[in-house]
């Protein structure tokens, strides 16, 4: 099978979650990347980190030419999904656009561009795509009900509010396991913390255990999800729907 979703992407956009951009940074010069590189569908996951390792560059130091780069790379990115009928892609393709446009303050742009996504995802009850975006897709999708441009859109748009607002409310509830040996909530509860980038000394405070204790949640983590690292734990949670 075509490895369409490179582990080392997916731990570049954990480093994201955790605002660790330089890490990013060094993955997308690691890796050669480039917003000029040809697009296909065996890179397009990694295209579209680059884009968010680019937008994050922004938010962080204003380089014009970073937001630009993103957005130059989005729009091949969007008309060869939607070519290809990728509608996933095209939908996240869609909503960071709609993050690039918000970071530069260019609201009606940014709005333009999530209504697209949600018109793509809307016939297929997309909900995760939105909330795992977190407070600034909240604040987007806010900003579009207050525009009175949402049409048709305010049933959809609703639900995924009361969904974002519930996942910051609530502690998130444990999916079922797609593991031999499944996760306890506690090394769950670990693991989310070392998504969060705390160290075993953090978490033991934060949890008041010993942090012996917490070097063996971390073992029996890694183990479980056959990893080496911190950060390719919280990959393969990401992948299997874990966290």
């Amino acid at each position: 099978m075509p490895d369409s979703h490179p582990v080392e992407a997916l731990k570049a956009r954990i480093y994201l979650k955790q605002g660790r951009l330089s890490k990013a940074q060094n993955w997308a010069q690691d890796h050669g990347l480039a917003v000029d590189d040809e697009i296909s569908y065996l890179r397009e996951f990694e295209l579209v980190t680059l884009a968010r390792v680019l937008v994050a560059e922004y938010q962080s130091s204003h380089v014009e030419s970073a937001v630009r780069g993103a957005l130059h790379l989005l729009d091949r990115l969007l008309v060869a999904a939607e070519q290809g009928k990728r509608i996933g892609s095209a939908i996240e393709i869609s909503i960071v656009q709609a993050l690039a446009h918000q970071a530069r303050d260019n609201q009606a742009k940014a709005l333009e561009s999530l209504k697209h996504a949600l018109n793509l995802a809307e016939p297929e009850g997309f909900l995760r795509i939105f909330v795992d975006e977190g407070k600034a897709m909240t604040a987007l999708l806010t900003s579009l009900v207050k525009s009175h441009e949402d049409e048709g859109l305010k049933e959809y748009i609703s639900k995924l509010l009361s969904s974002s607002h519930k996942q910051v409310e609530n502690a998130p509830a444990s999916p079922p396991q797609p593991l031999i040996d499944p996760l306890s909530q506690r090394e769950l509860e670990v693991l989310r913390l070392v998504e969060q980038g705390l160290s075993n000394d953090q978490i033991s405070k934060k949890l008041f255990l010993s942090v012996s204790t917490v070097k063996g949640h971390n073992l029996r983590i890694f183990n479980k999800l056959q990893a080496k690292s911190r950060t390719e734990a919280v990959a393969r949670a990401h992948e299997l729907g874990l966290i």
